[in-house]
């Protein structure tokens, strides 16, 4: 694979979807859980996806449980918990790991392609940001405490 329109994923309500539908879009990847401390970045995701609405941008949000166990629940209740509690309207994805034997290729790839601190290739927590530019390459590595407002200039270069 070499871009992040090479992959697949399966969206919260169940349907497969070909990433490169997101094609020539700047994508903001995120590893998601409704039960964690970082979970109130779900509103800052929703201000930049409202933000950049006409924009070639989209964020994407995957369900984790691999931290914490943090996001227990099914894809209809964190569909629900999403747009209830933060007014979600990006596209959810269901629930994956994004570590270990069972990662998602989409993660693995991610992952491969933009290290973590000390060159780690493992998501450290729940709402890891990856930035793919409209090529669909990786080009920043966001860490769960980095909030989403802060990534708006490298967002707005991105889309220029």
């Amino acid at each position: 694979m070499t871009s992040a329109y090479d992959f697949t994923a399966t969206r919260i309500d169940g349907t497969e979807v070909a990433l490169d539908c997101f094609r020539g879009q700047a994508l903001l990847i995120v590893n998601t859980a409704s039960r964690c401390g970082f979970t109130n970045q779900y509103a800052g995701l929703e201000v930049l996806h409202e933000d950049f609405a006409d924009k070639p941008f989209e964020v994407l949000g995957f369900p984790c449980n691999q931290f914490g166990a943090q996001e227990p629940g099914k894809a209809s209740e964190i569909a629900e918990f999403c747009t209830t509690t933060f007014g979600v309207k990006f596209p959810m994805f269901d629930k994956i790991e994004v570590n270990g034997p069972h990662r998602h290729p989409l993660y693995a790839w991610l992952s491969e392609e933009k290290r973590g601190i000390f060159g780690s290739r493992d998501i450290k927590w729940n709402f890891t940001k990856f930035l793919i530019d409209r090529n669909g390459q990786v080009v920043g590595r966001y860490a769960p405490d980095v909030m989403p407002e802060a990534i708006r200039p490298d967002i707005e270069k991105l889309i220029a």
